[in-house]
């Protein structure tokens, strides 16, 4: 039993909804808005549970609902789930590519949404008085750099999924920050090649389902 607390649009939570959903697992959703009152991870409720104020944070329960543990940080609780629930799997057998997905997911999650991220954004508006559309141009600047990166490499290792014919931890992380990209206006046509992936993946109930619009928090 899990407990995830997420929000509809952060795209570190969309990875773990999608990995748990595709493993099977099923998990109650808490939201946390990360705007409402200042941002509600910071309520003194919230960094109980996660000091760093960040989501997502993963409960795991006990039949009787009691916490044994919780994990922050999406690519921990990533690799946790496929860990513990290795069937089905999302990563190869051998370790060069096992090496080489993580290298996938480390251009995403350290790379990229990191320099995109929502608090990054308001701290450049509040300290350094950026208006909104010009932050919105930096993010966009960071997203389509990675992007151009991160397509050279897929077009050496993607098959019908970012790493050969097998989905992987790589899908899992990709999808997200192409609905990112999507919402500050990239044109993904000039990503071929991730716009492809993604689009196989997204045809999975896994992907679908935990698509933003579809969370309870959705407005």
């Amino acid at each position: 039993m899990f407990r995830l607390y997420s929000y509809f649009r952060s795209s570190c939570s969309y990875r773990v909804r999608i990995m748990l959903g595709y493993k099977g697992l099923e998990y109650t959703y808490i939201p946390v808005h990360l705007l409402e009152g200042g941002g509600q991870q910071y309520s003194d409720d919230y960094l109980a549970r996660n000091p760093v104020g960040e989501l997502p944070t993963l409960e795991i329960l006990d039949a009787q609902g009691e916490i044994l543990s919780t994990i922050s940080q999406s690519v921990a609780i990533l690799e946790y789930l496929e860990e513990a629930h290795p069937e089905p799997s999302l990563m190869p057998s051998a370790l060069p590519e096992r090496a080489r997905v993580r290298q996938i997911v480390e251009i995403v999650n350290s790379s990229i949404q990191p320099i995109q991220n929502l608090k990054v954004m308001k701290r450049l508006q509040e300290q350094f008085k950026v208006e909104r559309p010009v932050a919105l141009e930096w993010a966009k600047y960071w997203i389509e750099r990675g992007f151009q990166g991160l397509e050279k490499l897929l077009q050496k290792t993607a098959g019908a999924h970012a790493y050969g014919d097998q989905l992987s931890l790589a899908d899992i992380v990709i999808v997200p920050q192409e609905f990112n990209a999507r919402r500050f206006g990239i044109d993904m046509n000039l990503f071929p090649t991730i716009q492809r992936v993604c689009h196989t993946a997204n045809q999975l109930p896994a992907f679908a389902n935990a698509a933003p619009a579809q969370q309870p928090d959705a407005p």
